[in-house]
């Protein structure tokens, strides 16, 4: 009877269910992360209640801080949502700081060049070169995973090291990209006509931010609602029965991986685009493993990704606020972060248990029932 209702109730709502139940996870893990932070927070001699509320006024507190939680929140979006369609598929992509670093190499190669056309042209030029790029350097992981079996986590994260060091070499002179006699290796300045709009004065606020929810929310519609969708959740859930079924189990792969690694290149045009205005060594610094965090966070929810990139940019944006006026170090929110995740990870895990033990129990039930008869 109740395998009955909860079905009627997908078919009803099938996306506000969906939403619900995915959604509890990751609101009990912040909840725990934030009280375990508040824990050591405490230890550190100041008051956990008055190093939160800086930690809001810093990312809330005036139209300035919440547009550097937006800006801080666009690439995580994309490359949160790139991740999260992996994890849906089963894969682990942890490939979104390589993507980020080849993206900006397509995006500022194109955003240099001093190209006789309209700036939203350019632009679009210029992501569509990133997105090429992303995609092109996440053939190579996606290629071994979906045909010779290889662990994309292992390959994907050494790829990560390739993209930062070829990135550094692209910058050093004599590359065509690099900035020549410059203190420091870095890529020339982006044409004006490259670079995003400012949404509000005196702010960085491009719009890669509302890119970023309407491809989450596109993605979770695609995945949802499309015969694509129904084929990556299969193959994430049995990808034994999605082969009988008829799925080419190793093209859905490729493709999954490949749409994640252009979703990284992508989020690596934003940063070249709106914000650093210049490709240099080590300008992700971290983002793309903290758009794989962000991921994990949501429950590979692309809904999920929306709300979990927001929390994270602000604490990283209220972060400096509650280190000027409680004391407590701006890297605690990392610490919070780490520890939202993996409740979320641990949740997830006792969720699976509980649910073994159930079939079993209901397994020798069916048993019992049988011997009685």
């Amino acid at each position: 009877m109740s395998k009955t209702k909860g079905s009627s109730g997908f078919t009803l709502l099938p996306g506000i269910g969906e939403l619900a139940l995915s959604g509890a996870r990751p609101l009990i893990g912040v909840f725990l992360g934030l009280l375990a932070g508040a824990g050591l927070i405490a230890l550190s001699g100041a008051n956990p209640l008055d190093a939160y509320v800086a930690m809001l006024q810093g990312a809330l507190g005036s139209p300035q801080s919440l547009a550097n939680v937006l800006v801080r929140s666009s690439p995580l979006l994309i490359a949160g949502a790139g991740v999260a369609i992996g994890i849906k598929a089963g894969l682990w992509n942890i490939g979104a700081e390589g993507y980020m670093y080849a993206g900006a190499i397509g995006a500022g190669a194109v955003g240099i060049a001093q190209l006789q056309v309209s700036p939203i042209v350019h632009i679009l030029l210029a992501m569509l070169a990133a997105i090429v790029v992303g995609t092109f350097w996440g053939l190579v992981p996606a290629y071994l995973r979906a045909y010779k079996g290889v662990n994309e986590v292992v390959t994907t994260i050494m790829m990560n090291y390739v993209a930062i060091y070829f990135v550094s070499w692209m910058v050093h002179e004599p590359q065509p990209m690099a900035e020549p006699g410059s203190f420091f290796p870095m890529s020339r300045v982006i044409a004006p006509t490259a670079k995003l709009p400012i949404l509000m004065r005196g702010s960085s606020l491009h719009p890669g931010f509302i890119i970023g929810i309407v491809s989450c929310i596109l993605l979770f519609l695609v995945l949802r609602f499309t015969p694509f969708g129904f084929r990556t959740r299969m193959l994430g859930v049995n990808p034994d029965a999605a082969r009988y079924a008829g799925v080419n189990v190793q093209r859905q792969m490729l493709m999954v991986l490949l749409v994640g690694a252009a979703m990284g290149g992508l989020a690596g045009a934003f940063e070249i685009l709106g914000l650093k205005l210049r490709v240099f060594m080590d300008f992700v610094a971290g983002v793309g493993y903290e758009g794989v965090a962000v991921a994990l966070l949501a429950g590979g929810n692309p809904l999920g990704v929306i709300a979990a990139a927001l929390f994270f940019s602000a604490l990283k944006a209220g972060g400096a606020t509650m280190s000027i006026q409680t004391g407590v170090g701006a890297s605690i929110t990392v610490v919070i972060e780490a520890l939202c995740v993996l409740f979320v990870i641990a949740l997830g895990y006792g969720e699976r248990k509980r649910l073994e033990r159930a079939e079993k129990s209901e397994e020798r039930e069916e048993e019992v029932d049988k011997n009685g008869r």
